[in-house]
């Protein structure tokens, strides 16, 4: 079923302030710059309750996030921007028509927290436990579940996969195969997932052109099982020759490079499609 999501430019900057929001919901996300919070100041909807993201790299240049709660979004936000280094933007989650509460927004905290535990698309290291939920009768348990919902959709409207499974199911699974390496993944809209148990080049060919990231990842992501260096966990690269570079060292083109079991390469597979 479709849906309608209106974005709003507050100050007419495309990259500055937005105010989105579901057709016929009440969920509203205000994404705010950090170069931009003097709009704390200058708007009576954030001082409510409500739920937040706060968005940034860690020290291996890895997205992390922060999630939290506040009955007062402007006075919280202030000492996050004095405590807090790591973030670049706050995603707000408010309601239209005011019917947050502090128990609402303290459930919204203990769902995504335990969901963003489950996918491991970010650093949560700053959220290590998941709070406990609130004691809600059940109708309003089952209307801030809801709401929820809307939060998950308009945080990958905006590109934060934070919440989004990573599911291989029905997908082609793609095999990448040279120099000791034997990695597997598939391709979607999100981009190209190598997946858990792939085993990935150690080194970095000389003319590699971003050795500093790919070490670090290296550490966050894989660890070492004998003679090989394995992905301990699923992760998205934002294309094909991203994660073909990651898994070797080395620059490939990676729509050529990576293989279905049948010897198809990726951009035969898509050409495919798109001819059909």
């Amino acid at each position: 079923m479709g849906k309608t999501i209106t974005t709003y430019l507050i100050d007419g900057n495309p990259q500055g302030v937005r105010s989105i929001f579901i057709d016929n919901k009440i969920c509203k996300l205000l994404l705010i710059p950090r170069s931009e919070l003097d709009i704390v100041n200058k708007r009576a909807e954030l001082k409510s309750p409500a739920f937040y993201i706060l968005l940034g790299e860690d020290e291996n240049q890895l997205p992390k996030a922060y999630l939290g709660e506040t009955e007062n979004f402007a006075d919280r936000i202030k000492h996050h921007d004095n405590k807090k280094d790591f973030w670049q933007r706050a995603l707000v989650f408010i309601s239209n028509d005011s019917s947050l509460h502090k128990a609402n927004v303290q459930y919204l905290e203990h769902l995504a927290v335990a969901l963003a535990h489950q996918t491991k698309r970010y650093n949560t290291d700053e959220n290590k436990q998941i709070p406990k939920a609130p004691n809600l009768p059940e109708h309003i348990q089952s209307s801030t579940e809801e709401f929820f919902e809307d939060v998950k959709l308009l945080t990958s409207f905006v590109g934060c996969l934070i919440f989004e499974k990573i599911e291989q199911k029905g997908k082609t699974i793609f095999h990448l195969k040279s120099r000791g390496i034997e990695a597997k993944g598939f391709y979607d809209e999100n981009g190209f997932t190598v997946l858990k148990g792939s085993t990935v080049n150690p080194d970095n060919v000389p003319s590699f052109i971003w050795p500093d990231k790919r070490n670090k990842l290296l550490q966050e992501l894989t660890e070492q099982q004998g003679n090989k260096l394995v992905l301990h966990i699923d992760n998205t690269f934002s294309s094909p020759s991203t994660a073909c570079d990651f898994c070797s060292g080395s620059s490939q083109n990676g729509w050529i490079v990576w293989k279905t079991a049948k010897g198809q390469t990726l951009d035969e597979v898509y050409r495919n499609k798109l001819n059909s």
